[in-house]
Parts: C-alpha cells; structure tokens; sequence
C-alpha cells in the first residue's frame, strides 16, 4: 500500500535550478573532445579545496534513467593534483562511485583530470556516445564533485573543445564565448548549477542542421538541432517542420504553460551511435538511425520519440515524483510513481504525435492496438503486479526480450499508458464530454510559466486533482490497476472510447514494419515466439502453443513442416493451419541437438487491429487537435 507525504505539504518541496549566489562549490570543468571520433572524452576538473581529507563522488543516479546507470567503469586515467604535487586517491571499499584524497598543506584547489571511454553506455543506454561524425556528450559522464553536495549548490563552470572548426553543435546550456584558433573550436558556457549542467547535454557533428520552430520574437523559442553521418539524413521534409511546430502549439494548449527559457530538440542521426531518448527540462536528446527523417518506416517507428520526450518537460522534469526528487546524484532513487512519469507521458506522447499530424488516426489506432496486444499476453502480470515494473527498474532496465512475457519487462510504460487512456474516458463519460484528461494536465503541469524549477508530487496529489476534474473513486482505481495479479490487460479505455481489441490476419503496421526493417517474424499472437532471420527463436510467449510443445528462447528454428524455415514458409504455414486437423511441426536445434515439435495450432495468422464497436468514438475525440 502506498502511502506519501500529504498533498498540503508537498508544495514545499520546490527546488530550483537557479545557481545559489553563494554556491558551497565552484568548478571548473573543460572536456576535451578531439578524441571523440576513436572514443575517449578527455577532462579536466578544477575546484577550490581545503587542506586535508576529501572525498569526490561520481554521478550514480541519472535522472531520465531512474537507476544508478552513471558509467563508472567507463572512467579512466584518474589523476589528482594540488599544490604542485601528484596526490594518491582511493577508491571506497563499498561505494565505487567515491574517491578520497587527502589534500595537502597549503593547496587551496584540487586538479583532476580523468579519461571517459565512451563506447557504450549512450546517455544510460546501448551503444557508443561518439562516431566518426557525430558526438552526444551527457556532461555526468565527465563530472566528479563532493560527497554530500547538493547539485543546486554547486556551480559549474564548463567548456568543451571540438573535433574540428567544421563541427557545430547544439546544446540548452547558455552559451558564452566561441573561440576559433586554426582547427580548434573551443566553446565558453556561462556558469549554471551542475543540476542544470547535468540537464543540459551537448550533441555535436560534421553534418549539422538548426530548424527554427517558433516565430520571429515569440518567446520562449523552439528549435531543432540535428546532427547527422551525412548531409542527406538531415533532409527534414516541409511536412515534418509543420508537424513539430503544430508540437508546439499542441502542448501549449494542451498545459497553459511553459517551464523553461527555451528548448532544444536534440536529434542524432546515426545507424553507428547508441540509440535512445532521454528528456531533460530546456531539451531532449534523442539519437535514431540515419535515415529515420527520409526512410518512411523508420520515421513510423520513431515518429513517437520527440513528442514523448518534450511531454517530459512538464511530466518528469517540472512535475516529478518526490521518491526521484533527490538533491544529488548518489541520493537513490524511488520509482513508484513511474507508471505516472512515464506512463501518463507515454499517453500524452501518443496522443500529441497524432494531434501535431506525425501520425494518422488510423496509425494511433494501430500503434494502440499493438501495446494492447502485447500486454494482454503478458503472462508475468499473474504474479508481478505493475508497480512492482515500477519498482524494479534498476533490475528490468537493460534486460533482454528473453521470458518477457513471464518475467515483464518496463510494463509501466505500456500499460500506464492504458491505464490514463482509461482515467481519460472516464473523465469524458462521468462529465458527459464537459471534462478531460487535458484539463488534469492544465491543473496538474501549467501554473505560471517560467524557468525549470521542480514540483514533488505524491499519489494523493494525483487523486486530489483528479477529484477536482471530475469526482471518482480514483485512489480505489489507481490502487486495483497497481496491485493487480490477473491476467488480461486494462482494456477499459479502449472499450469506453468505442472500440475493441481484435485479431485477424491483415498486417499491423507496427508489427509488420518492424519484421521488414529488423528481419524477424513476430508470430507472437499465434505460434506464440518471435524468431530472428538466423531463426533464433528470439522469444517464447508463456503458456502459448510453441511454450506448451516445449520451445524456449535461444533455441533456433530449421525447418516446418519438413521444409527449410523462412518467413514465407511460416507464414503460409500459418495460413494453412486455419480451419485444419494437421499439426505443425518445427524441427529445433538446441545446443547443438535436433528434436521436432509437433504443434496442434489451427487459427490462422493473428495480428492485433483495433475495431469499432456501438459506443461514441471517443478515442476519435482523444485525438482532435487542440490548437487553433
């Protein structure tokens, strides 16, 4: 049972990204990017110390990755120097993140430089920060600072050389001076908090491109930085610089207000670069395959990514859970509240990807249907509750799709997403269309606008402003969905909004698109695996027809029904089995052993489309725009 601070006290608890002007530390720190093509970031910190013991932490507990991801074992070459003299460091016993030193008489600073291999570990996800052309520097990849420091008091200030004077670079982080010297750029940043520093990542590249979003004199400005291997993946169509403006406008309408000065989308476009998104207040960075603006299936696929990402600059940054509203960087994190953080952005992110016109209805629709399918065949929901996803994060994070469906993964965005869509129609039905889900997120993120600042809530500041959208017994709602053990998704939302979850053996765009880019086949709704082209069997659904003929992961598929394994063959074996008495048989190599399994499967392909039923289309209403 969940049980927080009370909603009168948590305004209180308001931390502000303004430098203190008495900062309890300052510090220096220059990053030396030249390396950056082969992979080492090279840094050197300076900061005011005092003879004696100190000991210097690195960031552990990244905000955006909700676990202690910082890549400690990604820094190298550590050396400290005061006083003219090379100081001994160590590091703690239990704590990895912590290095003591002991200053010497006289020394009234403390040098050190250290090296960050930056080859994987991508702003807390796979996959390497740097390439031949492009770089995304996430400045807590670089830091040390001391032990018991708030990052609100502590004022940084940094620089950052590039590979070359032909790289351009784009960044939230307030900019002072440039300095060009032969093939050397050097970029001067104003001092800022290191919250703000650490909140503020820098992409860099050869194939730069800057798109402006906002009008001339509007306030604050949006824009778009993008780096690419190659100019051609900068190529932005007219369409796409329409749709992310309309973003603009959407979430403006959408919460009333703006919690920052300006804000940067940070687009990497790179098939060799780590892959992800990670939100912070003044700018999203965001790193997809090279071709995702001029291929249309990659663009399908990811069309979601800005419009979840900037959703976070209200939902995460500005309004956050107090158990991930810590002081600094070693503080843990409590993730409780996930499914809120990301599951409602998850919601929003959809919803504002098909309101700006990144996707169509029908394309909302499908993606819809895809995450109920998915989540209705989660197993693991019979006896790992969601909040437990929640919970679990810094376990489930980085964990293969093996078992998925029994272990669960980080259900909390899909199924929180099905959980607000829910909230959402309910809102509409108990004050017969008079009220939304947009008017919580009004009450709930707007306020005034200003700069970042962060705002805890707790779950019964959640349920408060619900009650004051619409009265429901919400906690009574929240807490079932929370803590539930049956199997079946929350399909409440779909239903109320006028539609139902089916299956039949046309395409899902989402599912079919992903098969022809990635070279798999997703039988996960029938056979119940999904199999590599090599024919891994990359996953087994639990309890499914492949999990009860004795199939699991890793094994690899060789032949059906006699024949050498293809997509083609599976498929028209699928199709064959509908309406038939034969089984299907698979021979399977595990370990180097070969065994055939005889499947008594007979539906046919299955793949998840959403259908109308006779209620109101109240998903159809979900999705109108709301700017003018």
């Amino acid at each position: 049972m969940r049980r927080f601070l009370c909603t009168t006290c948590v305004v209180i608890l308001v931390f502000s990204f303004v430098s203190s002007v008495a900062a309890a530390q300052s510090i220096q720190v220059s990053v030396d990017l030249s390396d950056a093509p082969r992979n080492p970031y090279h840094t050197r910190l300076t900061m005011p110390a005092k003879p004696g013991p100190l000991t210097l932490v690195y960031p552990k507990w990244i905000p955006g990755n909700h676990r202690p991801a910082g890549p400690i074992a990604n820094v190298t070459g550590i050396k400290m120097e005061a006083a003219g003299q090379t100081l001994s460091w160590q590091r703690d016993s239990v704590d990895m993140y912590a290095f003591h030193v002991d200053v010497p008489a006289g020394a009234t600073e403390l040098q050190v430089s250290l090296d960050t291999i930056t080859n994987d570990g991508s702003a807390g996800a796979s996959g390497p920060s740097a390439t031949t052309n492009v770089l995304d520097l996430n400045w807590n990849q670089v830091m040390l600072y001391p032990q018991g420091a708030s990052s609100d008091e502590v004022q940084v200030t940094a620089s950052v050389n590039m590979p070359s004077y032909e790289w351009s670079f784009g960044t939230a982080l307030p900019l002072g001076v440039v300095i060009t010297s032969g093939r050397t750029v050097v970029a001067n940043f104003t001092p800022v908090s290191l919250t703000t520093l650490v909140d503020s990542p820098l992409i860099a590249g050869e194939h730069y491109r800057k798109i402006e979003l906002t009008k001339p004199g509007e306030s604050p400005t949006h824009v778009i930085d993008m780096v690419s291997e190659s100019e051609a993946g900068l190529a932005m169509t007219p369409a796409d610089e329409a749709a992310y403006r309309k973003l603009v406008a959407e979430t403006g309408a959408l919460f009333g207000a703006r919690h920052y000065l300006e804000y940067h989308f940070l687009l990497t476009l790179s098939d060799e670069a780590g892959h992800h998104g990670v939100e912070h207040h003044q700018s999203s960075d965001n790193s997809v395959g090279e071709r995702t603006l001029i291929d249309p299936d990659l663009h399908l696929l990811d069309a979601g990514l800005l419009p979840h990402e900037f959703t976070h600059s209200w939902n995460g940054k500005y309004r956050r859970p107090a158990g991930l509203a810590t002081r600094n960087y070693q503080d843990p994190m409590v993730g409780d509240l996930l499914w809120v953080y990301e599951g409602l952005t998850e919601y929003l992110g959809d919803v504002l990807t098909a309101r700006s016109g990144l996707w169509s209805p029908e394309q909302y629709r499908e993606a819809l249907a895809e995450t109920a399918a998915a989540l209705d065949h989660r197993a693991g929901r019979t006896w790992r509750p969601l909040e437990d996803t929640a919970r679990s994060v810094q376990i489930l994070r980085l964990q293969g799709p093996e078992w998925r469906s029994w272990r669960r993964g980080l259900d909390y965005y899909p199924e929180g997403e099905l959980i607000w869509l829910e909230v959402d129609t309910i809102i509409r039905q108990q004050s017969h269309g008079q009220k939304s889900l947009d008017d919580f997120c009004r009450l709930f993120h707007g306020g005034e606008s200003g700069p970042p600042k962060v705002v805890p809530y707790t779950f019964d500041d959640l349920v408060h402003t619900l009650n004051q959208v619409t009265p429901y017994e919400w906690a009574t709602l929240l807490e079932e969905r929370l803590n539930s053990t049956k199997a079946g998704a929350p399909l409440g939302g779909i239903e109320r909004g006028g539609w139902r979850l089916v299956y039949n053996d046309q395409p899902n765009v989402f599912i079919h698109t992903g098969e022809e880019i990635d070279e798999y086949v997703d039988a996960s709704y029938s056979l119940g695996f999904v199999v590599k082209k090599d024919g891994e069997f990359e996953d087994v659904t639990y309890g499914s027809p492949a999990y009860t003929a004795g199939i699991g992961p890793g094994m690899h598929l060789v032949a059906i029904n006699g024949r050498a394994w293809s997509k083609d063959v599976l498929r028209d074996a699928l199709r064959a089995s509908k309406g038939s008495n034969q089984p299907i048989e698979l021979l399977v190599e595990n370990a180097k052993f070969y065994k055939t399994y005889s499947i008594a499967y007979h539906d046919g392909i299955r793949n998840p489309h959403l259908e109308r039923s006779d209620k109101a289309d109240v998903l159809g209403e979900i999705q109108q725009p709301l700017a003018k």
